[in-house]
């Protein structure tokens, strides 16, 4: 271990090991380690065993569940856009190759109390029975307007230059009512809260676009997939990747100390009376406590069931989003449900999350709405965790320090990270124009 490295990465999170790749890949020198003994640090995937271990203890889990091995459960489960950034990132990578994708079959919004498909184009508001027929008609011609807007070509701009003119204006022009402006802000652009409202229009249409893009790549019934087996594969595809470019992968490295110089200057890394010597450390926050700051707390419920979430078409895999409004919180709740249908539960299991952005510290209230809609459960786990956001200045100490992962059941916060983090750390922007059919689903 005593050798010189152009990068450390401590941790085997997903944004550690996307970044280890993309680093691999550009030719750097990359030693990765971890103190843990397997992958994926908050992120891993537990089976059946691990997950009882993690939530109650000494207890086992009963009989009537199914084989430990056949549970593939993702502790921050998250669902890729068919064309968002993560799959360019991961066809970039040449990742894909290690990996087999399924399409998601369901994209849900709550609202006034009930489910509803998401719809994602002119053809789906006219038949969607969030709106009534006045309203539809608008919609449709908001979602031409979208469909057909094109950054490049003033004409399809109908007067507007929508990097000036914000959201509420941009809808306005539609008369559209807030149920609408609910559904297309937090399932269509999936925004967070709603602060976009405020902000220039042209990220929530690109936002739309790649709804509809992705939607309309796999004819499923929702712009997502996700591979087989779960998230967990995903470190542990990387890790593969960079085997083949040259870089170490070390687990089971107790402390995982970081080395600095007089300046503050990252020198190294020390484990097990070892120092290998690098100019640069990525890490995820746990690795570097005295550097970061903690920004909120994420409740979420692990749910195992026998049915797919009611009212969702039998959707073996879903997300449903419940705005933040239709609850009367200052951020939304999302439901993310999976099963034998992705490899990750035996026959006829199902797995449903519930999280969001935590507000109390009493997950089991805070979620009710959630867990509501979910039906009948076998058995339900709680929990709570604390985001935690870096406050050092990478200029003047090299140490890159990811976020934590928020509540959101969809990549596209996550990946921003990872591109931000890589801008800092290599001085340059990722080139994502890639061949998307590269990553194609695996076909049933």
């Amino acid at each position: 271990m005593d050798e010189e490295y152009d990068v450390i990465v401590l941790g085997t999170g997903l944004k550690e090991c996307i970044l280890s790749g993309l680093l691999s890949v550009d030719g750097l020198k990359v030693l990765h380690m971890d103190r843990n003994d397997y992958y994926g640090g908050e992120c891993a995937s537990l089976n059946l065993v691990q997950l009882w271990k993690r939530f109650r203890g000494d207890d086992k889990p009963p009989a009537h569940l199914g084989s430990s091995r056949d549970y593939n459960v993702d502790m921050v489960p998250k669902f890729m856009m068919a064309n968002g950034t993560l799959v360019r990132v991961l066809i970039h990578t040449d990742v894909t190759k290690y990996l087999y994708f399924k399409a998601v079959d369901g994209s849900f919004v709550y609202n006034k109390g009930k489910v509803h498909k998401v719809p994602a184009t002119d053809m789906e508001a006219l038949k969607s029975p969030l709106m009534g027929l006045f309203e539809k008609r608008r919609a449709r011609k908001f979602f031409i307007y979208v469909q057909d807007y094109n950054e490049s070509d003033p004409k399809t701009h109908e007067g507007m230059d929508l990097r000036r003119v914000t959201t509420r204006d941009l809808i306005a022009k539609y008369g559209l009512d807030d149920n609408t402006v609910d559904f297309i802000g937090h399932a269509l652009a999936l925004h967070r809260d709603d602060r976009y409202l405020e902000e220039p229009a042209l990220e929530t249409v690109k936002r739309m676009k790649l709804y509809a893009e992705s939607l309309a790549r796999f004819q499923g019934g929702s712009p997502y997939i996700y591979p087989l087996y779960g998230l967990g594969e995903l470190p542990q595809a990387f890790a593969r990747l960079s085997a083949v470019y040259g870089g170490t992968y070390m687990l089971n490295k107790p402390e995982c100390k970081v080395e600095f110089n007089d300046e503050g200057k990252v020198i190294g890394v020390t484990s097990e009376g070892e120092t290998a010597r690098c100019t640069k450390v990525v890490c995820d926050p746990s690795y570097l406590p005295n550097k970061v700051r903690k920004v909120g707390k994420v409740a979420r419920a692990i749910a195992i069931m026998s049915h797919p979430i009611p009212n969702t078409n039998d959707s073996h895999s879903v997300q449903v989003i419940l705005p933040q409004k239709q609850l009367g919180r200052r951020s939304d709740m999302y439901l993310f449900c999976c099963s034998y249908s992705h490899n990750v539960a035996p026959k006829g299991k199902f797995i449903a999350f519930v999280s969001t952005e935590a507000e109390t510290d009493h997950p089991e209230t805070e979620l009710k709405p959630g867990i509501d809609l979910l039906g009948p459960v076998e058995e339900i786990f709680f929990d709570i965790y604390d985001r935690y956001l870096p406050v050092n200045e990478p200029s003047l100490d090299n140490c890159f320090i990811s976020t934590s992962y928020d509540a959101t059941t969809h990549f596209e916060s996550t990946v921003m990270d990872v591109l931000n983090m890589y801008t800092l750390i290599t001085g340059k922007v990722l080139d994502l124009s890639v061949d998307l059919s590269a990553a194609s689903a695996a076909e049933e």
